[in-house]
């Protein structure tokens, strides 16, 4: 069912977050994009794609994350639910697939725009040259007047290889990871963060989150699908990432016709999460949010401590145990002695030197290799917090 709008003022906060936005990133879920048929909603489609136009003639970067494969695979086969089993799940999400992407091509072009369709695995991001290729394609797509339509590739990505993003919520806050200055919206089927459960007539959504910390978890209410893998804990993971990389991010009603446009006036709708003064950039967003980590480092107390609280680089003396056989400029992920990963990096050594030079102060390390490349093991340059 369609909700009605109800009508808000502008707010000035969000009129202010939008002057600085250049590029929007929308994602929108399964359970908004198909109905109780699990086939796939065109009207819905057609609304979004013409609000998307509308954001594009702004000169933004526009880009849909678009779930809704599986989902109208399943409806195009008259399967009752979604399959369980990996094989049956990659093609049904093929077989939906091309639905889905003709369904943004014909509600595009009736705007005078094309769909563009780009299918991603993580591993398309967690080399460093492969996550600036997709973000030059995205770019490219844009300089050419389309709209790039994402999903993660279903019909390859497997589970067990760990290609898979587990959810568009996470892959649509990726993706805003490789640009600047962009506007994360991901589209549910509730009105954005409530304060206690949804369906409670007592409970009332939120309208802006300062910061996104261990209460506002705690208020996640997931739903349970047949057709869709994301909930609110989700999305709050896709908001949390998305902010860290300086993103404004709203969670936003998809069932509400209008409501890119309302969020692109300023209105107050949805639930609105700012991002910190000091945010990710450049090669550390990278490293924090789609590399592939290689290798483990064990920090002692003192370490610990240094990287998460002073923002220091590793030195080699506060480094317990090496895990994993990775190369000079592998991404590591450095851990407490409980195994809790504090931190990602760089690291200048490759696993069998700091092997050699763990526990030993900076000014031995040229007496055990014969030469001092680099005075730490990560700098701090090249490390992101995780905690």
């Amino acid at each position: 069912m369609t909700s009605t709008p109800t009508v808000r003022s502008v707010d000035s906060r969000r009129l202010e977050v939008l002057q600085s936005v250049e590029a929007v990133v929308v994602k929108v879920g399964t359970r908004v994009l198909t109905g109780p048929d699990a086939r796939l909603d065109c009207g819905r489609i057609e609304k979004l794609s013409h609000q998307l136009c509308r954001i594009a003639d702004s000169g933004r970067q526009t880009i849909m994350v678009s779930s809704g494969a599986v989902g109208a695979g399943v409806g195009k086969l008259g399967l009752t639910s979604r399959p369980a089993g990996l094989a049956q799940l990659q093609a049904v999400a093929a077989i939906g697939q091309t639905d889905l992407i003709q369904a943004y091509e014909t509600s595009l072009s009736k705007k005078g725009r094309h769909a563009a369709q780009v299918l991603l695995t993580a591993a398309d991001l967690r080399r460093r040259s492969g996550y600036l290729h997709v973000r030059n394609a995205l770019s490219q797509i844009h300089a050419f007047g389309a709209i790039a339509i994402i999903n993660e590739n279903d019909s390859v990505a497997v589970g067990e290889l760990m290609t898979t993003f587990g959810d568009n919520d996470r892959l649509a806050a990726s993706v805003a990871g490789l640009l600047s200055k962009a506007l994360l919206v991901i589209l549910s089927d509730v009105e954005g963060l409530y304060d206690g459960p949804p369906n409670l007539p007592t409970s009332k959504r939120i309208s802006v989150v300062p910061e996104l910390d261990d209460s506002i978890f705690a208020l996640a209410q997931d739903h349970k699908s047949n057709s869709s893998k994301g909930g609110m804990a989700s999305k709050l993971r896709a908001a949390e990432a998305a902010v860290s990389f300086g993103h404004p991010t709203i969670i936003a009603p998809g069932r509400d016709d209008t409501v890119l446009d309302r969020i692109m006036a300023g209105e107050d709708v949805g639930t609105l999460f700012l991002p910190p003064t000091k945010a990710i950039k450049g090669r550390r967003r990278w490293i924090g949010s789609a590399a592939h980590v290689e290798g483990k480092l064990t920090l002692d107390d003192g370490a610990v401590r240094a990287v998460e609280q002073k923002d220091s680089s590793l030195l080699a003396i506060g480094i317990k145990k090496v895990s994993g056989d990775f190369g000079r400029g592998a991404v590591v992920s450095l851990c407490d002695i409980s195994g809790r990963e504090i931190a990602r990096g760089l690291t200048n050594y490759p696993a069998e030197e700091v092997v050699k030079i763990l526990g030993l102060p900076s000014e031995k390390i040229a007496g055990v290799l014969g030469n001092r490349t680099y005075e730490v093991v990560v700098h701090r340059d090249n490390l992101v917090l995780t905690t």
